[in-house]
């Protein structure tokens, strides 16, 4: 090679380095992915955390007729009551959830100081398991009002994975403890 192509050629090299006009972009090349990632995933847990707290107060709100008495003493038959119930449920729930997908478990207990179960109802597999009851109990009885609600997770494939159902679900719990009113 000529001399004269060597000393060009190092000249070319010599300014390629001191040239620093596309630094900027690939740094932010190189930074941008991990920023959206964790973006994406504040954005998703502040949107799950946000519906938790309003299934929570749906909730709160619809226990407070199993709490008064209310829907006991409608005189309807068991069934139409957990329906009832539903419609109470459904009429309190946002466009933020599909009230289809809510499932609702009310149970009564003699005292507070009974065996309650508050396990997860999901089995080794990640599925719901849905044996979800209607019993709002009579005066006294202490009650306990869940709802349950399969959240959608978009951000797991990104390492970020707080799932605890199969199909990148996450199940929402609300809970209503408390004992009924001495209503007659």
């Amino acid at each position: 090679m000529p001399a004269s192509a060597i000393s060009s050629f190092v000249r070319l090299l010599r300014r390629f380095r001191r040239n620093s006009d596309g630094a900027t972009v690939v740094e932010f090349a190189l930074v941008a992915p991990t920023f959206l990632a964790l973006l994406f995933a504040i954005l998703e847990s502040a949107l799950m955390f946000f519906a938790s707290q309003v299934l929570e107060t749906v909730a709160q709100d619809s226990a407070r007729q199993i709490f008064t008495g209310q829907e006991q003493t409608k005189g309807l038959a068991l069934n139409l009551q957990a329906a009832d119930f539903a419609s109470i449920v459904c009429s309190k729930v946002p466009a933020l959830f599909d009230c289809t997908k809510i499932s609702i478990d009310v149970e009564s207990y003699p005292s507070f100081s009974s065996s309650i179960n508050l396990a997860l109802p999901i089995d080794n597999a990640g599925n719901f398991i849905n044996n979800m009851q209607y019993n709002p109990g009579g005066p006294g009885d202490v009650v306990v009002v869940r709802l349950y609600y399969p959240w959608q997770q978009f951000v797991t494939g990104l390492g970020y994975n707080i799932t605890n159902m199969s199909g990148n679900k996450r199940l929402l719990v609300a809970t209503a403890a408390f004992q009924n009113e001495p209503y007659l």
